[in-house]
């Protein structure tokens, strides 16, 4: 079987070497480089499993690099490093294309846990598929893919998972709160815009003029998915 690809964009060679190595004991192949710039000349050419990325970085800063990542349709789940440890900028992180946030120092049981849970969402287990279906909206959870009747959605791994968990609660109103803890697993302040920006996301892609809109808001309460 190959290894599962990681990204690693970190300017600290201490930090770099120590995770690298981390990472490559439990067999995942490490790209390594100091640089935006430099990773730039590698994404989207090389296929990553995931990409760990610091927020200082010379030059291009890590969120760019994150945004213009996206933009070029990268999908690889991202995993933050960064210093700042105060919600607005962990949610600003989330926002700007990330999909989780750990900031320094931290333990390395936790990075490694943190990408081991991000790559497990991208491997394809024996068995087939499993899908959860919603009217014409099918989620496939072994592939992580998505289609509304035969129209492709083109989700990012984030999305993907808030997405599965409207899904698994069809019907039912779920909160802010309950998305962020079940979908990020951080306890942030309720009160943050980050579910609603990336619902607002899903909604865009998931329903179409046209489309009986299946992703409905609860002024005041949360979202809910189909009838």
């Amino acid at each position: 079987m190959d290894s599962m690809r990681v990204l690693l964009v970190e300017d600290d060679a201490a930090i770099s070497r120590f995770v690298a190595t981390a990472l490559q004991q439990l067999g995942y192949a490490v790209d390594a480089v100091e640089s935006a710039e430099r990773a730039l000349r590698s994404v989207p050419d090389e296929a990553y499993d995931v990409m760990i990325v610091d927020i200082m970085l010379p030059g291009m800063d890590g969120l760019a690099f994150i945004e213009q990542c996206r933009g070029q349709g990268v999908t690889a789940p991202v995993l933050i490093l960064s210093a700042r440890r105060s919600v607005d900028e962990r949610v600003e992180g989330l926002q700007r294309g990330g999909d989780d946030y750990l900031t320094k120092p931290f333990a390395v049981a936790e990075l490694l846990a943190r990408v081991e849970a991000l790559t497990r969402r991208q491997k394809l287990p024996a068995g087939g598929s499993v899908l959860l279906q919603v009217e014409d909206l099918a989620l496939d959870l072994a592939r992580r893919s998505a289609r509304r009747g035969d129209r492709v959605l083109d989700l990012s791994p984030r999305e993907l998972s808030v997405l599965e968990y409207l899904c698994r609660n069809r019907g039912r109103v779920v909160t802010r709160a309950m998305i962020l803890d079940h979908v990020w697993q951080m306890r942030f302040d309720p009160q943050t815009n980050v579910v609603d920006v990336y619902v607002h996301r899903l909604r865009k892609k998931v329903d179409r003029e046209g489309e009986q809109p299946l992703i409905r808001t609860v002024r005041g309460v949360g979202y809910v998915l189909g009838g």
